[in-house]
């Protein structure tokens, strides 16, 4: 059997990377089980395929939708096995670490690490027996922490290190568990941030917008920007069917429009002082002294 007679799972495939990796595996003739939330979402999904393409109900934060999406796929492969798990959904929660909610940064960890790990448990039974492989998308932001996005940094960081156990876990039975790590991406994310950015504003207290309001709001802002002048998802997709598809793919791809000056940057600070790429960052957010 061809690797592209095979099936892949891909969670978060409503809209951006996920998405466009749904439509591209199916064009290239996998099966491909799609995870979204909404009938809406994968109508839209079933319009714009043109290959063998199954939306399934599935948010990563309820067990018995996994439980119900597992049921479905193993149905589908039967003793064949699951090719690929591409576990793409996520979330983005922001703001100063000293007023953020704690209910919201409970839920940051929900999707992007726990939501994580559940799917993957649930799938790993068809993955070994097809010797298939999983597909983490990661961030750039899983090597970089950044001032007002502490919550995200610190579940990119949890996914790395959860990636990194796991592969060594998984190596007996031969099974590759890789990381993608994109830089900006132009999709609907810039959208979702500017507007959680003005519902954030509007919540604050008079004395979290007068210590934090101005630089949270430019901070926020440079996101945006940089998110419209990003990767498009499709290149991302791309990788993700090399990752796939590759005898012996890597474990860690990097990807960004700035990938060399991120690299630089990551390895100065092996070798420089916290302090001078605090300053160097904070430089950039117009906060420096």
């Amino acid at each position: 059997m061809s690797k592209k007679q095979g099936t892949v799972v891909i969670t978060g495939a409503s809209t951006g990377v996920g998405r466009a990796t749904a439509l591209l595996l199916a064009q290239e003739g996998y099966q491909v089980f799609a995870g979204v939330r909404t009938e809406k979402d994968a109508e839209l999904l079933r319009l714009n395929s043109a290959g063998n393409l199954t939306p399934i109900t599935l948010d990563i934060t309820k067990l018995e939708q996994i439980k119900a999406a597992t049921e479905i796929v193993s149905s589908a492969v039967g003793e064949k096995g699951l090719l690929g798990l591409v576990n793409n959904a996520g979330i983005l929660v922001d703001g100063p670490l000293e007023y953020l909610d704690l209910d919201e940064l409970r839920w940051q960890f929900e999707v992007n690490v726990i939501g994580q790990v559940a799917v993957t448990q649930a799938f790993l039974p068809m993955i070994r027996q097809a010797k298939g492989r999983i597909i983490n998308i990661g961030s750039v932001s899983g090597k970089i922490s950044s001032p007002f996005f502490s919550a995200l940094c610190a579940s990119k960081f949890a996914l790395e290190a959860l990636t990194d156990s796991l592969r060594m876990e998984l190596y007996p039975w031969g099974i590759e568990v890789i990381l993608i790590e994109p830089g900006s991406i132009a999709s609907a994310a810039p959208d979702k941030v500017e507007a959680s950015l003005q519902k954030k504003l509007a919540n604050m207290s008079p004395t979290a917008r007068a210590m934090y309001g101005d630089i949270y709001k430019f901070s926020l802002e440079q996101l945006i920007k940089s998110n419209r002048m990003g990767m498009l998802p499709q290149e991302v997709a791309d990788v993700i069917q090399k990752a796939l598809e590759t005898k012996k793919p890597k474990t860690r791809y990097f990807l960004s429009k700035e990938k060399v000056i991120l690299n630089l940057f990551l390895m100065l600070a092996k070798i420089l002082p916290d302090r001078v790429c605090d300053a160097i960052q904070l430089q950039e957010l117009e906060l420096k002294n």
